[in-house]
C-alpha cells in the first residue's frame, strides 16, 4: 500500500483541505484549528451525577470532577477510573471533550464511577509561544515534574482511601489517561506498583511513555508520510514540550517521569495501550506495550484504525465512540 492509498477515517478525511498549506499546528490560525475539531455528530446523552470536590495533594488542593451513575449502586460499590485529559502538560482543562465527554462515556457505558483530574498545568513552552505567567507551584516557581503527577498520585489514593465517599469499590480503581494524561497514569502506575501499591488496571490512550520518541518503523512511517504535517510533533516541537515538563533536557528524565524508562516494570498493572493509526507516538506505546510483556504484565494493545493523535478530543465521532467502549469494557472486567 503506498502512502497516497492510506486515509483517514472517511468523517476526517473531509476535512484534510483544511490542513493543506501548514507545517505544523502553530501555523494554524484558531478558525481553522475549531474547523478541524467541530463536532462530528451530537454529544453522548447519559444519566449521571456530576460534582466536583477539591481533593488535598502536596502542591495545594485538586480540583476533581466526579461522574457517577444514577442507577442503583452495587453493594460492594461500582468500578472507578482516575481519569487525565491531555494536552502535552500545559493545555487543557475540565471541559474539554478529552475529560468530559471521555468521563461522561466511560462512566455510563461501564455503569462506573469516573474521577477526571484537573491537575497543576506547567507553563507554555516559551518556544511555542508561551511564558511563565501565574502556573506557579506553592513555592513560587514554574510547575515542571513532579507536580501533575503529584497531584494525580494525591487522587488516587484519596478515591481508595475514601471508596465510600465516592461509591467504589477500592480493589477496583483504575488509572488512564490520554497523551500526557496517559504518561501522567503511567508514572503513577509505576511509582505506586513499586511501592507494593499498584492500581487494579492502567488505560492508556495514544501515550507518549518515553522522553525521546522512538524512530517509527517502516510502517508507521508510511502512516506518517500520508497524514498532514500540521498534525506531526516533530522532534523539537516534543522537545520543547519535555523541556518544559521536566524543567531540563531528556537526561533528567526518571521512570516517574516516563515509564518507559523502568528497569523493571513487572511491578506495573494489566494495561490497555491504544495507539491511532496516524500518530508518531505509536512509536512509544507499541515499544512500552512490548516492554511490559516483557516483564511478564498483562497488555492489551490496540490500533485504532483511521485517526490521528487526538481522537478522543472530537464530539460525535465514532472512532472516539470506540474507543470509549474498549475502556468500559475494560472496567466491567
Amino acid at each position: 500500500m503506498t502512502p497516497a492509498a492510506r486515509t483517514f477515517v472517511p468523517e476526517l478525511e473531509a476535512r484534510r483541505h483544511l490542513l493543506e498549506g501548514y507545517a505544523n499546528f502553530r501555523e494554524m490560525p484558531d478558525e481553522v484549528n475549531a474547523q478541524w475539531k467541530a463536532p462530528l455528530g451530537p454529544a453522548e446523552e447519559w444519566d449521571l451525577d456530576i460534582t466536583e470536590v477539591a481533593i488535598p495533594g502536596p502542591h495545594g488542593d485538586v480540583p476533581v470532577r466526579v461522574y457517577t451513575p444514577r442507577t442503583p449502586a452495587p453493594s460492594g460499590g461500582r468500578p472507578c477510573l482516575v481519569w487525565m485529559h491531555g494536552g502535552a502538560f500545559a493545555w487543557g482543562d475540565l471541559d474539554m471533550p478529552e475529560a468530559h465527554e471521555v468521563a461522561r462515556g466511560v462512566a455510563g457505558r461501564a455503569d462506573a464511577v469516573v474521577v477526571s483530574v484537573d491537575y497543576h498545568l506547567c507553563p507554555v513552552p516559551a518556544e511555542l509561544g508561551g511564558t511563565v505567567g501565574d502556573r506557579v507551584d506553592e513555592r513560587g516557581l514554574p510547575v515542571r515534574y513532579p507536580v501533575p503527577q503529584d497531584d494525580c498520585a494525591a487522587v488516587l489514593d484519596a478515591v481508595r482511601a475514601e471508596p465510600e465517599r465516592f461509591g467504589v469499590d477500592p480493589a477496583r480503581v483504575a488509572i488512564g489517561g490520554a497523551s500526557a494524561g496517559a504518561a501522567l497514569a503511567a508514572g503513577v502506575a509505576w511509582r505506586r506498583g513499586s511501592e507494593g501499591r499498584a492500581p487494579w488496571q492502567a488505560l492508556l490512550v495514544y501515550a507518549l511513555l518515553h522522553p525521546r520518541v522512538p524512530a517509527p518503523d517502516a510502517e508507521l512511517a508510511e502512516a506518517l508520510a500520508a497524514a498532514p504535517p500540521a498534525l506531526a510533533f516533530p522532534p523539537e516541537m516534543s522537545g520543547a514540550v519535555d523541556r518544559n515538563m521536566l524543567g531540563g533536557g531528556p537526561e533528567t528524565a526518571t521512570p516517574y517521569a516516563y515509564a518507559g524508562l523502568a528497569d523493571d516494570l513487572s511491578v506495573f498493572p494489566p494495561t490497555y495501550v491504544e495507539n491511532g493509526e496516524f500518530d508518531g507516538f505509536r512509536a512509544s506505546g507499541d515499544l512500552f506495550a512490548e516492554q511490559l510483556r516483557a516483564a511478564g504484565v498483562e497488555v492489551d494493545v490496540v490500533t485504532r484504525a483511521g485517526v490521528p493523535h487526538g481522537h478522543l478530543d472530537l464530539v460525535g465521532f465514532a472512532p472516539a465512540a470506540a474507543t470509549l467502549d474498549a475502556l468500559a469494557a475494560r472496567l466491567r472486567r
